[in-house]
């Protein structure tokens, strides 16, 4: 049974978010995540990447044997990494050099990959279009806030370096949390990295555990007002 657009899309953010729940590119996503302006970057190329994708994947669908199926979509995922790679060059090139290897790496993303697997070969291009694109916004959005909790312990400020990404406009973006803060590298390097998602892991499970419960209550809960009445003898 085919999912409805809203279910897609709280799929994409939240009950089956890539990072979150699926665990799914955790590489790039503790390598790149230092700052704002990483995470962001690599946000937007993976959004992208995975939008087209699954696009493409799912207008071909019925047109690919099973027997090259995967090399297909690899290829598929491949040509829109290239894209994605010249319009970085062109446009933001100091910052594709600061993420360096991990755009090329998109193409081995085991959520790009997965995505146009489980779902857009299975689905018409719209749904599929929509779940590239939340799928994609739900990883970002993780990659985001790991970012900016690394970079607030670890440098003490927030939104530096963004005209890597913004040009000149975007100079004045940062802000500087705690004057002269000497550098918190545990924050900074891979170690912080695993202790922030593990931290970001465990936010959404009692999020969810209280949810649950919440839910339970309200359907446990009798109505007010409402009285059980007992009923004897003979009703005429």
């Amino acid at each position: 049974m085919s999912k409805s657009l809203s279910e897609i899309t709280l799929d994409g953010l939240w009950k089956n978010n890539p990072g979150l729940v699926q665990l799914l590119g955790l590489c790039p996503m503790l390598a790149v995540t230092g700052s704002v302006v990483n995470a962001m970057g690599l946000g937007l190329a993976t959004i992208l990447v995975l939008t087209g994708s699954n696009f493409a994947v799912s207008l071909i669908r019925n047109l690919v044997p099973d027997a090259v199926r995967l090399p297909a979509f690899v290829m598929i995922i491949a040509s829109y990494v290239t894209c994605t790679e010249l319009l970085m060059q062109a446009f933001t090139y100091e910052l594709y050099e600061v993420l360096g290897i991990f755009i090329p790496l998109i193409v081995t993303n085991c959520i790009i990959l997965g995505r146009a697997d489980a779902f857009a070969a299975k689905n018409a291009p719209l749904p599929a279009l929509l779940d590239g694109f939340m799928m994609g916004l739900g990883f970002s959005l993780v990659l985001l806030v790991l970012g900016a909790m690394r970079e607030i312990i670890g440098h003490g400020t927030l939104f530096a370096n963004m005209d890597l990404l913004f040009g000149a406009a975007a100079v004045d973006w940062k802000i500087t949390l705690i004057d002269q803060y000497t550098d918190f590298l545990f924050a900074v390097l891979p170690p912080g990295a695993f202790v922030g998602m593990g931290l970001l892991i465990a936010l959404k499970n009692i999020i969810d555990s209280k949810l649950k419960e919440r839910q339970h209550t309200a359907h446990t809960t009798p109505v007010a007002g409402s009285k059980r009445v007992r009923v004897t003898g003979k009703i005429t």
